[in-house]
């Protein structure tokens, strides 16, 4: 594991670097990850990690979650040691009672909360001072047996909404609701033990707009922004906090 105070600089060569910035949406700034086959950035990536995460990796049975956990765990640990200003040999992590990383520096909590997603060859880091955050990403592509998870994962007006609809226009649809209510359930610390068909994206995003404000009282007492940060061969959503202190994770 890298010693010194580099503040997560020079952690990675820039050659080797499988990351970079994607959007910065409000207070968040979200970092895209690439998630293709690279024994040379796979090796720098197993590198950064501490022996818990080491044994977690081994646990996997096949090679594609393996690199996705290696390469994603790795970039988040080289942007939040460059945000927090911290050495990679200072940086663990505890998890929220549902298995949310929560970072320390030198066994103490800090002021950023974060947040993992990887879909196919597409991973995305996101971080928050200001409150908790949730990201996820789905590749564009058609899968099997989505109609079903309409039927039970989804709410009145997003199922009507996509009666009306059909081919890319439906697929592309249904990704942007269900990414926005996986970031939100992540945001939240539950994932996917959250019931999707309790709560809807925002008013504003069935009507066709990117983002919208979510409140909720009965799932919680914050108010979140949800967004879509999706592009031509992703789809994704980011949900964080507008009153953070409303509402606080245990």
């Amino acid at each position: 594991m890298t010693t010194g105070r580099q503040g997560g600089r020079g952690l990675v060569g820039d050659s080797l670097r499988w990351w970079g910035s994607y959007r910065s949406p409000g207070p968040t700034k979200i970092v895209r990850v690439a998630l293709t086959p690279d024994s040379g950035r796979e090796a720098a990536a197993w590198s950064l990690l501490d022996a818990g995460e080491r044994q977690r990796c081994r646990r996997f049975l096949y090679p594609a979650p393996r690199r996705q956990f290696v390469l994603c765990r790795g970039a988040l640990r080289a942007v939040l040691c460059v945000a927090l200003g911290c050495d990679n040999g200072e940086l663990t992590f505890e998890f929220s009672k549902y298995g949310k990383p929560i970072p320390l520096v030198r066994g103490d909590r800090v002021a950023i909360h974060c947040n993992i997603s990887h879909s196919g060859g597409h991973g995305l880091v996101a971080l928050s001072h200001r409150g908790r955050v949730g990201v996820d990403v789905e590749e564009r592509r058609p899968r099997k047996n989505l109609e079903e998870l309409v039927e039970t994962a989804f709410g009145p007006q997003e199922r009507a909404l996509l009666a009306g609809l059909e081919g890319q226009r439906w697929l592309d649809t249904f990704l942007s609701f269900w990414t926005g209510k996986e970031a939100l359930a992540k945001a939240w610390g539950m994932g996917l033990r959250t019931e999707f068909s309790t709560f809807q994206v925002p008013p504003e995003m069935l009507r066709g707009e990117r983002a919208g404000l979510f409140r909720c009282p009965r799932i919680t007492n914050s108010t979140w922004r949800l967004e879509d940060i999706g592009c031509d061969d992703l789809a994704a959503a980011v949900a964080y906090e507008e009153d953070p202190e409303a509402g606080r994770e245990s």
